[in-house]
């Protein structure tokens, strides 16, 4: 007897129906993403094809390495609207900065020089390496502060990998989720892709990005998806409704 499997969809089917993206490194020169303008316009068309009908511009806040300020995206975000508008080149775009959660990250949001992706959203990111040791101290001010945590690719954290509870912890903190939707295809490798698909089982994504740097992640988008919970992806993505301008 023989068994047939229904084909697995490429990912690039998810983001057809008008896709709002809120996690992107499209501006030039800001950060380890778009190189120049050439480059941001090649993102932002190519994605437009595959179904997004806005970006979020997320630019690394990242002390020391990638010090950018409140103004400095902003300057960034207007010159290259402009550029684009010149270009004729015709996008929904709006700019926020992914921030890595440190004391800089502290003395910022106390003084509300933060960039929120809409509300009181914030888009915040750890180190690869470890989280910081007063992370849910500074979760904690955060909200007092005002502000909505939103974390992004928790599934990439290898340290939580071995302690998933810790995912819910910090969902008990007030942390809401954003999947990368690159780790449905396997593109960070299997672990990573692994936990995404536990983390959707769960229930504890709450919304999806793409996290876009080059052209390696927009041919990720040609690749099948390799997760389980393509439901719990699907409401992830209508989630993201959310931040339409």
């Amino acid at each position: 007897m023989l068994f047939f499997t229904k084909s697995k969809p490429y990912l690039r089917e998810f983001t057809e129906n008008q896709f709002i993206d809120l996690h992107s490194h499209i501006l030039p020169g800001i950060d380890d993403g778009a190189k120049n303008i050439e480059d941001t316009i090649h993102l932002i068309t190519t994605l437009s094809d595959y179904g997004f009908i806005q970006f979020m511009a997320t630019p690394h806040t990242f002390s020391g390495y990638y010090d950018n300020t409140y103004e400095s995206i902003a300057m960034n975000y207007h010159n290259t609207s402009n550029e684009l508008n010149k270009r004729e080149v015709s996008v929904s775009m709006n700019f926020a900065s992914e921030y890595l959660m440190d004391d800089h990250f502290v003395s910022l949001f106390k003084k509300k020089e933060i960039h929120t992706l809409k509300d009181q959203y914030v888009l915040v990111e750890m180190s690869y390496l470890n989280a910081p040791i007063n992370l849910f101290d500074i979760l904690f001010d955060l909200q007092v502060a005002g502000y909505t945590p939103i974390l992004a690719h928790p599934e990439r954290y290898l340290f939580y990998h071995q302690q998933f509870d810790s995912y819910k912890k910090l969902k008990n903190a007030g942390c809401k989720f954003q999947l990368n939707l690159l780790s449905t295809v396997g593109y960070y490798g299997k672990e990573v892709k692994n936990v995404a698909d536990q983390l959707l089982k769960e229930g504890l994504i709450d919304f999806v990005g793409s996290d876009v740097h080059h052209n390696k992640h927009l041919n990720a988008f040609q690749s099948k998806i390799e997760i389980k919970n393509t439901d719990a992806l699907k409401n992830a993505i209508r989630n993201n409704d959310y931040f339409k301008i």
